[in-house]
């Protein structure tokens, strides 16, 4: 038996959340008033992490945490979740911060510091591997150090029959490479939300996507916001509402789909129940600010499904 169900490169980091209503941010040296502001753990691997825990998954990770107050922070955030810290680091740079501009109607924009955090060694994973069930890789853009070692760990992933799964999140320099085609063969799960299905496969439409994903991915589920998702396996579509609610910010929703997800996944559910999972997840987190807030733990998961 594994010691763990999950493991991941975590991109550590810290997140400001600002909520500006309407409000826009003017250079010129002009003070606007905003609605309100928070201190959360950022990070998708991390958000994606204590999903998971709190779901009931063992899961850990590699990362480089800084040595400063928001280092111990995110440590204390993660542990207070049932992640276990035990496989990060501690080094001199400040820890990674992240600035959400959130506006009405859960649109936001992201300002990134990378501190420690593309710090990750492949070594470090591989040293995990033996142990776990699963591999998540998220991140992928910012975690540039680990691109190139891809190939090998999860040729290792496979050879151990751990599964993998990938959502690449968005892309800084909006290159949308970086290696991503050279790994699809070896990912059982790809996460993307339908933005970033186009932009990684340089396709004008959807369909024609999935289509060219489907030929190395045998499950793609496709996060689509306030309308749900959807899952694609060998041509069939199978599709997911999300719930009802009232938007509180959006931060890490797509993460705590991706937790649900896997749960489900992991645990061998229907393809439906899976996305059920992620949905639930995902909405309940944006009922309530920040990223991990409205995670729902294994009780109240099973109330909504």
């Amino acid at each position: 038996m594994k010691k763990y169900d999950v493991i991941t490169a975590f991109d550590i980091c810290v997140d400001f959340l600002m909520d500006l209503g309407q409000t826009e941010p003017e250079f010129g040296q002009k003070e606007k008033l905003v609605d309100n502001y928070g201190l959360e753990m950022g990070g998708s691997a991390c958000i994606f992490a204590t999903q998971c825990a709190k779901l009931g998954l063992a899961t850990t990770g590699a990362g480089t945490a800084g040595t400063d107050n928001f280092g111990t922070f995110m440590l204390e955030c993660l542990e207070r979740d049932g992640v276990d810290t035990m496989h990060i680091r501690r080094g001199t740079d400040k820890t990674a911060l992240t600035l959400c501009l959130n506006k009405t109607g859960g649109d936001r924009a992201i300002l990134t510091y990378m501190g420690k955090m593309d710090t990750v060694q492949a070594a470090w994973l591989d040293e995990l591997l033996p142990q776990a069930r699963h591999l998540h890789i998220c991140s992928y853009f910012l975690l540039k150090s680990l691109q190139s070692e891809y190939p090998a760990l999860l040729k290792k992933a496979k050879e151990l029959g751990v599964t993998v799964s990938l959502d690449t999140n968005w892309d800084p320099e909006e290159n949308w490479d970086g290696g991503i085609k050279e790994i699809l063969p070896y990912v059982d799960v790809f996460l993307p939300n339908e933005n970033e299905l186009m932009l990684i496969t340089g396709k004008d439409n959807v369909e024609d996507a999935l289509r060219y994903v489907g030929q190395f991915v045998p499950t793609i589920a496709v996060k689509c916001g306030a309308d749900g998702a959807y899952a694609y396996q060998k041509g069939d579509i199978i599709k997911v509402d999300a719930m009802k609610i009232t938007v509180a910010d959006t931060v890490g929703a797509g993460d705590s789909f991706n937790g649900g997800f896997m749960y489900g996944y992991l645990n061998g559910l229907p393809m439906e129940e899976c996305l059920k999972c992620g949905t639930t997840c995902g909405s309940l987190n944006a009922s309530h600010h920040g990223g991990t807030a409205g995670q729902p733990n294994l009780t109240t998961l099973k109330k909504y499904l």
